[in-house]
């Protein structure tokens, strides 16, 4: 019969938790990097001058607009929708929010027809941009915690895109 050489299992138990550990950091990085993919503005920095507040978003992978903010001072992640006449809050988030229940609406989108709810976001803020008494509509079926940032917030900001950023301003007069 062999015998182990003493403290060759305990290297072994090292060997697995060294793996272990690797992997595990592994994972983390890659699903930071990931999620910087998806939103490479979660770190909203703002400029402010004389008059007005700009705010400089970079474009995903997709060459889509998300931006981590704040409805009511809870964090949310918009998507910025020029073509969404609102803007528009998952319905299950609109109740988190305890956003006010207006008028049913039927809301066309890409899916087909829906039903959903007008109501209004007293704060909006993205970066130091802040709107307020915002017009939107709470509608079911969009996927997620993401809410479509749309022109109800938009006209009241002046926006260029250029390239793959977005820069958004406000008039502070």
């Amino acid at each position: 019969m062999s015998q182990q050489a003493p403290g060759k299992g305990v290297g072994r138990i090292f060997m697995i938790v060294a793996w272990c550990a690797g992997l595990y950091l592994a994972t983390q990085f890659f699903g930071r990097w990931e999620q910087r993919q998806q939103n490479p503005n979660t770190e909203v920095t703002s400029q402010q001058g004389e008059g007005y507040i700009e705010v400089k978003l970079l474009g995903n992978v997709q060459g889509h607009f998300v931006a981590s903010g704040r409805i009511n001072n809870v964090p949310v992640e918009f998507l910025l929708d020029t073509g969404a006449t609102d803007v528009a809050v998952p319905l299950d988030l609109a109740r988190q929010l305890a956003l006010p229940k207006g008028l049913p609406v039927t809301l066309s989108t890409a899916n087909g027809r829906t039903q959903g709810y007008q109501t209004r976001i007293d704060r909006l803020q993205l970066g130091a941009i802040v709107l307020r008494d915002v017009r939107a509509v709470a509608a079911p079926g969009l996927d997620g915690e993401q809410v479509l940032l749309g022109m109800s917030a938009l006209n009241k900001l002046e926006f260029t895109q250029r390239g793959g950023t977005m820069l958004l301003r406000q008039t502070t007069n």
